[in-house]
């Protein structure tokens, strides 16, 4: 009778949920291996797991739990002690399954910890089925004694989910100690996955206004949300004017469900989109930095009417004959008059909405635009769901560590998929203060930022860190835990300075806009030089031979963080397949590291061989001793294709290359055939080198006869 009535008392108290437990069976050998958040996560398995389950349990804890424990099958353990291993594979041979917590210790804010390899290297030994158990919620309880959450409650909604049953295997022809390492491995895969799925549990239909009252409610509604230049704002300030400002939008905007948002990193940015979201209107957040041209196209790729925008950042930017080319196409509306029009009534409105918690319609659309710099003459539209983009802030939390102490820096741009899913909407639903700062060129303001704030993460591009790195201070970056590198090729002169002027480890990333964006992580626990990491929870991938190509094939991925489609200028919505094509060449080695080999199209085929225009700006920063260089490759009637190097080293040539090359024992293959000295290279707005633009140049030099 004592289970039957806890598990009224969990549901009563807790709101206890219980996924998966159904599908447990414990014919033979089990191991249950839940994650550790708190000191009641014994007591709701004990409600729902049979009575025959055995507890493993650390000496200390067990000393502390003497009284308790008495009424509990349990046996006690040393976690140092080699001969705990004998006796826990007695225990499982003799068909008794068992609970082991496999990080052996209480995590600080619910993420995984260190997984032992012994448990791995148990479950091997006795061929144990095992359920991995994910808890949620039992970390932001009092009774877990953790001490760096902002805020706790005695009862928050607990949930507990139980994936799939795993049977493990190893390689095999491997030592004792290669085995126990791969298994163990494996076991955090397995919990990272279970982890993930755990998250993403019925999140199908979601709207990402309603998320942010969750965290709101979760993180504490008076905690500080975000801060700019211009001040700070609460979950409670930021939920209000989302209610206010989205009340004045719907005005505005009547029957529209595409709105155009040209915003820097703000807090008025993220006021705006989350008042578009509870509105189910679409922003289509347009890049500034891409120039007039571009963002008429976006938008009328989108299909927009009227584009959100602010007179202070206008004026600041010295954009005000970029905006009057924009008004000629489309409506535009400041901020700062809609706002000059709320009135008492509409702020009373908005508090009262704050106090019932008003959530956004469950019906209507639920999307983002981005817009991708892609090969095209025209830019594409990227739709992303409301729910891809939560998937991914889901995948990318089962494997950092953060905590609510951390303080983000965000200086990428939202209408970068880096800058606005990890940078901005990440930190703001998993209550991590961000510091939203408007442009990432500030290479001199932006380590004074990290250092009086305090900051403990920092994204950015390789090109942007190496800008950081070189005119920061030697402590300007004490307090940072975490630097995260994507959008472009790390490479060795960046993660060297950082290493060596600030003691930093950076961690590289790859992903693509079209996943929302991140496909994989170096992490502290998983990290491997030059390569990006393993692919994050919920990713399935597989690979496409390619011509030419020896080791590795052209990516393709699925998961749930995947776009819905594209939006074609002149074609509209075009949904997108079951996978998604990268369009990288990568090659995945055995312990799941991810190497970018090249990009497909960065490939130039001359009489009938692939060349890869990476390899051949490889090979000039090998002989220039710079990486300031740039391949391109354009139709050529003789060969197909050639390649035109572009390089900022002034005193280049190409004989000096072909020596370099011959004298290297690489192949001539690599030799361009034009190269072209130039004082700047076109930049995008992430800092990557704009090769469309580039190839532009390139085809208008062809034109015109230069050789």
């Amino acid at each position: 009778m004592l289970r039957p009535l806890l598990r009224v008392l969990l549901v009563w108290l807790f709101k206890a949920k219980v996924i998966g437990f159904e599908q447990m069976r414990f014919a033979g050998p089990t191991i249950i291996l839940p994650n550790h958040v708190s000191f009641l996560d014994a007591v709701f398995l004990y409600a729902y797991l049979p009575k025959n389950v055995v507890y493993v349990i650390n000496t200390d804890i067990a000393d502390k739990l003497h009284f308790y424990l008495q009424f509990i099958n349990h046996i006690k353990i040393d976690t140092l002690n080699p001969y705990s291993l004998k006796k826990i594979i007695s225990e499982l041979k003799a068909g008794k399954p068992l609970v082991i917590f496999p990080e052996g210790r209480i995590t600080r804010t619910g993420n995984l910890m260190k997984i032992y390899s012994g448990i791995g290297f148990i479950a091997f030994r006795t061929n144990a089925a095992i359920y991995p158990v994910t808890f949620l919620g039992l970390q932001y309880s009092k009774f877990s004694r953790i001490k760096d959450k902002v805020q706790t409650k005695w009862f928050p909604e607990v949930s507990m989910y139980a994936d799939e049953v795993v049977h493990l295997e190893s390689s095999g022809n491997k030592s004792i100690k290669l085995q126990k390492r791969e298994i163990g491995d494996k076991i955090r895969t397995i919990m990272e996955n279970t982890m993930f799925k755990a998250k993403n549990y019925g999140h199908s239909e979601i709207n990402l206004f309603n998320e942010l009252l969750r965290a709101g409610k979760t993180h504490g509604i008076n905690k500080v949300m975000a801060e700019d230049l211009g001040g700070k704002t609460t979950y409670r300030k930021t939920i209000i004017g989302s209610y206010i400002l989205g009340d004045k939008l719907k005005e505005t905007l009547a029957q529209e469900e595409r709105v155009g948002v040209l915003l820097p990193n703000s807090i008025g940015h993220v006021v705006t989109l989350f008042a578009l979201f509870y509105l189910n209107k679409t922003p289509a957040i347009l890049n500034f930095s891409a120039g007039v041209q571009n963002n008429l196209d976006c938008g009328e790729t989108a299909e927009i009417k009227t584009i959100l925008t602010s007179r202070v950042f206008v004026e600041k930017a010295n954009f005000q004959s970029y905006i009057s080319q924009l008004a000629e196409k489309f409506r535009i509306v400041y901020l700062e008059d809609l706002k000059n029009t709320i009135s008492n009534t509409d702020k009373a409105v908005g508090l009262i909405k704050y106090l019932v918690k008003k959530e956004a319609s469950h019906h209507g659309r639920r999307q983002l635009i981005l817009f991708t710099s892609g090969s095209e003459s025209k830019p594409k539209g990227v739709l992303l769901p409301h729910s891809s983009i939560l998937s991914n802030i889901h995948q990318i939390s089962c494997v950092i560590d953060y905590t609510h102490r951390d303080k983000m820096l965000n200086v990428l741009p939202m209408f970068h998929s880096f800058g606005l899913t990890a940078g901005t909407l990440l930190p703001i639903l998993e209550g991590i203060e961000v510091f939203l700062y408007p442009s990432p060129l500030h290479y001199k303001i932006i380590p004074e930022v990290a250092y009086d704030r305090n900051i403990t993460i920092l994204l950015g591009t390789p090109t942007f860190l190496m800008g950081y790195g070189r005119s920061a201070h030697n402590y300007d970056f004490y307090n940072v835990r975490f630097v995260l590198a994507g959008g472009e090729k790390l490479k060795d002169d960046v993660r060297n300075l950082w290493h060596e002027k600030f003691g930093i480890r950076l961690f590289e990333g790859y992903g693509t806009t079209e996943m929302s964006p991140v496909l994989s992580l170096n992490t502290p626990m998983f990290n491997r030089r030059d390569t990006v990491g393993k692919f994050l929870p919920g990713i399935e991938w597989r690979m496409e031979f390619v011509e030419g190509i020896e080791e590795g094939g052209n990516l393709f991925v699925k998961g749930p963080n995947i776009m819905e489609g594209y939006l074609l200028h002149g074609k509209g919505f075009v949904p997108v397949q079951e996978w998604y094509n990268c369009g990288d060449v990568v090659a995945v080695d055995t312990d799941g590291y991810i190497t970018i080999k090249s990009r497909l199209k960065r490939f130039a085929k001359i009489s009938g061989e692939m060349i890869s225009l990476d390899v051949v700006e490889k090979v000039a920063e090998g002989c220039f001793a710079t990486d300031k260089n740039a391949a391109v490759n354009i139709s050529d009637t003789k060969k197909g294709e050639k390649i035109i190097l572009y390089t900022l080293h002034k005193e280049a040539t190409k004989q000096q290359l072909r020596e370099y090359i011959s004298q290297s024992g690489q192949s001539m293959l690599a030799m361009p055939t034009t190269l072209r000295i130039v004082d700047t290279l076109p930049l995008l707005g992430s800092g990557k080198i704009d090769y469309v633009a580039l190839k532009t140049i390139a085809a208008k030099e062809m034109e015109n006869g230069v050789s």
